[in-house]
């Protein structure tokens, strides 16, 4: 891991920790909106109702041991892998009560519309995010080191594995109380548009060196 004190890097650093802030905005509004969450999530709040932590303390707890199991793998974590591993899930915690108190307003107006649309902000806002952390070059998410890890190990097809885990952690979470609707199907199916365009947007250089 390598982070030189030059200003090239502080923009880098600055761009990853406004991602991650934004991410766990577009996240806040996702669970708030209470119409279904991602795979992971639904692991994510299902460890929050089993150990009675907030949503965004699970998150961290999933992440943690996520990037616990790059170590047989033999992934190696840049500064960016463990800020996004602390920081989405505290900065989720710090919008959460915002966002429901302005969410119940809404719905009580306006009903499962209000969900809909809050949940595909959130969506977008999470895209958006994704990019702009990506675009700092300074280390892959948990879950993306452990399936480029596993497909290195394995030799499957990334698709494969990323069904495999996300398969695995949904059913998990669902039987600890995670909410899986509707919303969960609407984000496995645009997430991957959304973040393909997101990329495009911020100019994602794949040859470009991650730290």
């Amino acid at each position: 891991m390598r982070l030189g004190f030059d200003f090239m890097s502080l923009r880098r650093l600055i761009r990853l920790n406004v991602g991650l802030m934004i991410y766990g905005l577009g996240l806040a509004m996702i669970v708030e909106a209470q119409i279904g969450l991602p795979p992971w999530d639904v692991f994510a709040k299902g460890i929050s109702i089993q150990l009675g932590t907030s949503y965004g303390i699970a998150s961290v707890i999933v992440s943690a041991l996520v990037l616990i199991a790059w170590i047989p793998l033999k992934v190696k974590p840049g500064i960016g892998s463990i800020l996004n591993a602390i920081l989405i899930g505290l900065w989720s915690d710090v919008f959460i009560p915002q966002i429901s108190a302005a969410q119940e307003t809404l719905r009580a107006s306006a009903g499962y519309a209000s969900d809909l649309l809050m949940f595909l902000v959130g969506m977008v806002i999470v895209a958006i995010a994704t990019g702009l952390y990506i675009t700092s070059y300074l280390g892959s998410g948990p879950r993306d080191g452990l399936m480029i890890g596993t497909q290195k190990l394995l030799g499957w097809p990334l698709w494969r594995i990323r069904t495999m885990y996300e398969g695995l952690v949904l059913i998990i979470g669902w039987l600890m109380g995670g909410q899986v609707r509707e919303g969960t199907l609407i984000f496995a199916v645009c997430i991957g548009v959304l973040m393909q365009l997101s990329l495009k947007i911020f100019k994602y250089d794949e040859k470009r060196r991650i730290w």
